[in-house]
């Protein structure tokens, strides 16, 4: 059993014990009369030993954890007994508050073993992806989607397709209760199970592009806020500021990982690039992740042409990008193929060498197909002043 196997083990069992005290909570919920009640209730007694007993099942969550225990129900009864009597609505409210307290907790733990769920998973499900589109290209080398070869169908009975089945259904276990299946996860599903050559071409062109994206967004979406220290924005307004303002990024407060999001979040962002990826080498031995774009052509006389564009991403901050490194990436971007890479470009949080300048722009006016681009922190600090809310989320001042 994997370390990620025995975690998500772990995450299914806090899980279940957090399904029996909610459903242990909405017990107690119902059994709560609205009156004044005072008496024995035997299934509210058994609901509150229950849960009680359940908590133990729940580990703590960045420190925290459900401490709050049912009230008895006399005790209930008698505090809005005394509200009445002294006609003083705000002991009524405490009262209510202190009964739902229990499900205000329950609903903030759910909320935070979801978002911890996310976090375990994120990584190994953008790699499963990625290897996937490797299977889904080595099946439509051997089974062609072109329309003439869709003519007559063919049963696809081939490994590649049965790893796709496989990873599919362990994306499905990663994903639990915690991340919602993308649109047209069924479908996919379906056109796996008859696994014929149109089903092939339904996977390419519609299922799969749109379960990547959906479980995409579902994994690197974030909704945390930034931190601000003031009140009101009028105050720092009325207070009419003056000073030089730093053009200078912080790029050294950024990891590896984060360098990453931020170049993925910006391409995003960009209305010239679509379709946006994450490509992970699976024996990458610095775990470097590259992006894989579309970047939209249009003029009225050619109307729409796409050319595809890989972006490798090198957070070097006492380095330089060298012309060694240029003829490796080279290299390197052909693992990508196919389809046919346009444009290989290089972003860097450093610059390039004078080697590194010249070896690109005489690769640029050769023959090859592919041109090459140059992103230094330079130009990357020239587009994010376009952007200062990414500016703000990686916290780059």
């Amino acid at each position: 059993m994997s370390d990620l196997d025995k975690a998500l083990r772990e995450f299914e069992a806090v899980e279940a014990n957090l399904s029996k005290i909610e459903k242990c909570w909405n017990i107690l919920d119902k059994q709560v009369a609205r009156g004044i009640v005072f008496g024995i209730n035997t299934v509210y007694e058994d609901a509150c030993r229950f849960y009680r007993h359940l908590l133990s099942g729940l580990p703590l969550i960045n420190g925290w954890q459900p401490t709050t225990l049912p009230l008895e129900l006399d005790d209930i009864a008698q505090s809005r007994s005394h509200a009445l009597e002294l006609r003083e609505v705000s002991i009524e409210i405490e009262v209510r508050h202190r009964v739902e307290r229990l499900g205000k907790e329950l609903r903030k733990y759910r909320f935070l073993f979801d978002k911890k769920r996310r976090q375990l998973v994120q990584n190994i499900i953008i790699q499963t992806c990625n290897e996937i589109d490797h299977l889904l290209d080595q099946l439509q080398v051997i089974f062609p989607i072109d329309e003439t070869s869709l003519e007559c169908r063919r049963k696809i009975d081939h490994p590649c397709w049965q790893e796709i089945r496989d990873k599919v259904r362990q994306i499905d276990v990663l994903l639990g209760s915690s991340i919602s299946r993308p649109p047209r996860w069924n479908d996919m599903e379906r056109h796996l199970y008859y696994a014929e050559s149109h089903d092939l071409r339904d996977i390419v062109c519609i299922d799969w592009p749109s379960v990547k994206a959906g479980l995409t967004q579902s994994l690197y979406s974030s909704n945390e806020p930034i931190p601000v220290q003031v009140e009101d924005l009028d105050d720092l307004v009325a207070s009419k500021p003056s000073g030089s303002v730093l053009t200078k990024l912080k790029w050294e407060k950024l990891s590896y990982e984060d360098f990453e999001r931020l170049v993925f979040n910006l391409v995003s962002s960009e209305q010239i690039y679509e379709n946006p990826q994450w490509l992970m080498h699976t024996n990458a031995p610095d775990r470097g992740r590259d992006l894989s774009v579309y970047k939209v052509y249009q003029d009225r006389l050619s109307g729409i042409s796409r050319k595809r564009v890989i972006i490798q991403c090198r957070h070097w901050l006492k380095s330089s990008v060298s012309k060694n490194n240029i003829s490796v990436l080279k290299e390197e971007v052909k693992l990508w193929e196919p389809p046919r890479i346009d444009i290989l470009v290089i972003a860097t949080t450093g610059r390039f060498t004078a080697d590194a300048v010249s070896l690109i722009e005489k690769h640029n006016q050769s023959d090859s197909a592919m041109v090459i681009e140059m992103w230094p922190e330079s130009n990357l600090e020239r587009v994010l002043a376009s952007h200062p809310a990414l500016v703000a989320e990686f916290g780059l001042r």
